[in-house]
C-alpha cells in the first residue's frame, strides 16, 4: 500500500515525502536512476514524480511513466517529464516566476474534489507544459500558465505545475489526500 516518491533532485522532493508522512500515507523516497524492477519488487499502489532542475537529470522518470500501469501524479518537472512522454511540448515559460499563484479550477473530480473554484498555490514557471499531449485534458490554468494541471482522459496519470508539499500552498494536503484515494480505489 505503498506510494513511491521519484526523486529528481529538486529542492522540496525529501518535503513531499514528509509530507506524506504527516498525513500517515505510506510512501517511500528513491533515487530516480532506481530500476524499474526494483519499484515493481515494492508493490507501489502509486507514483509521484518530484520536482527538478531539468529534463536532462531526470534519471529513469519517463521509463518509469511509460511503463507503470498505476496512478501517476507528477508535481512540476514530473508534471512536465508526463507531458514529453506522451508527446506534449515542454519549454521555456514567458513569465519565468517563482511565486504564489492563483489557479483555476476547471475540472474538481478525484485530484481537486473539495478545491473548486480556485486555490492559492506556489508554482515555478521556469519551464512550463506548453501544449498538451491529446490524450490529455487539461484541469487547472492560471494567469501566468494556461497548463497549471492536467490528466490523461482514460488513466490515473495527472500532472501539477505547482508544489503542494509547501506551506505557501496552503491546502496542499488535500491533492495529497485526494492522490491516496485515488490510488487506494485501484487496489
Amino acid at each position: 500500500m505503498t506510494i513511491i516518491v521519484v526523486n529528481n533532485k529538486g529542492q522540496y522532493n525529501h518535503r513531499i515525502a514528509r509530507s506524506l508522512q504527516y498525513l500517515k500515507i505510506p510512501s517511500k523516497l528513491i533515487p530516480n536512476t532506481t530500476s524499474i524492477e526494483e519499484i515493481e519488487a515494492e508493490n507501489p499502489i502509486g507514483l509521484i514524480l518530484g520536482g527538478g532542475p531539468s529534463l536532462e537529470g531526470a534519471g529513469l522518470s519517463e521509463e518509469y511513466i511509460k511503463h507503470f500501469d498505476i496512478p501517476i501524479l507528477g508535481i512540476c518537472l514530473g508534471h512536465q517529464l508526463i507531458a514529453k512522454a506522451y508527446g506534449g511540448e515542454v519549454s521555456t515559460s514567458d513569465t519565468e516566476s517563482y511565486a504564489q499563484v492563483k489557479i483555476n479550477i476547471d475540472n474538481d473530480e478525484n485530484l481537486f474534489e473539495g478545491l473548486a473554484p480556485d486555490m492559492d498555490v506556489w508554482s515555478s514557471h521556469k519551464d512550463e507544459v506548453k501544449s498538451i499531449p491529446k490524450e490529455f485534458e487539461i484541469l487547472a490554468s492560471s494567469n501566468l500558465c494556461d497548463v497549471e494541471s492536467f490528466k490523461h482522459k482514460d488513466k490515473d496519470v495527472y500532472g501539477i505545475q505547482f508544489h503542494p508539499e509547501v506551506h505557501h500552498t496552503p491546502k496542499g494536503s488535500v491533492i495529497f489526500e485526494n492522490f491516496y484515494k485515488i490510488c487506494q480505489n485501484k487496489v
